[in-house]
């Protein structure tokens, strides 16, 4: 995410979803199937399926939809043979990457993030090679069009509900988390009536890079649009301060 404005980036994210609806909802159907076979379907006692299914429906994924694939995923345990991995690497100039994927085939998906990174003049490296440039946190992203009240008082709410860091951007207030209470503090807000724009855990750049260079620029959008448009990859990070 941008270092100056994270709603931005957010908003131009879910705009490119709301475009491929088809993709993000195969994307959800899938963590869906994952969470139930690991948890169960009943989201009051599985918190990673909780979470997907905030994330399904902030993703405008209708109810009927959700539900439909609890039940399939409940009644299609043993069948579900998806299984998370993690690439890390390089693009032009360093960016550091990282690509998170949900795959049925790692051989497949090997190969096509190996793909995209070569096109984008960039290289797979080892695990661990670029994560510790990042810190996991759990991400709280509120829109000031839609939170009017004082940016002192959200920042208590937050703090009291037990948040790491509160910092206002632009257009937006960002609350950063220990992931695990990323749940508590999303319930403390929304019970106090704040609206959220999103609330996921995710991977934040210790430090941002610029880019200068148009060539290294357009290599690394490449890169980037080719993992965005694999089925298989669930989420990319970098440290790009676009």
């Amino acid at each position: 995410m941008s270092g100056h404005s994270k709603f931005a980036n957010i908003k131009h994210k879910k705009e490119k979803n709301d475009a491929a609806k088809g993709k993000i909802f195969t994307i959800l159907g899938r963590e869906i199937a994952v969470a139930v076979k690991e948890g169960g379907p009943d989201p009051n006692n599985n918190f990673k399926l909780a979470q997907v299914i905030a994330k399904a429906k902030s993703n405008n994924m209708p109810n009927d939809t959700i539900e439909r694939g609890i039940k399939k995923a409940a009644g299609d345990v043993g069948n579900v043979n998806y299984e998370y991995v993690t690439y890390e690497g390089y693009g032009p100039s360093g960016i550091a990457i990282i690509v998170d994927a949900l795959t049925d085939n790692k051989n497949r998906t090997a190969a096509n993030v190996r793909s995209a990174f070569t096109k984008g003049n960039g290289n797979i490296g080892t695990p661990g090679c670029v994560s510790f440039m990042f810190d996991k946190k759990g991400q709280i992203i509120i829109d000031k069009e839609e939170y009017e009240a004082d940016a002192d008082e959200l920042m208590m709410t937050a703090l009291d509900a037990g948040a790491e860091d509160f910092s206002e951007e632009e257009d937006s207030y960002e609350i950063l988390t220990d992931p695990d209470e990323l749940d508590h503090v999303k319930k403390a807000l929304e019970e106090a009536g704040i609206p959220l724009a999103s609330a996921e855990v995710t991977m934040i750049p210790q430090n941002y890079v610029d880019l200068t260079d148009e060539t290294a620029i357009k290599n690394l959008q490449k890169t980037l649009d080719l993992l965005d448009e694999d089925d298989d990859v669930q989420a990319v990070y970098h440290n790009w301060n676009e």
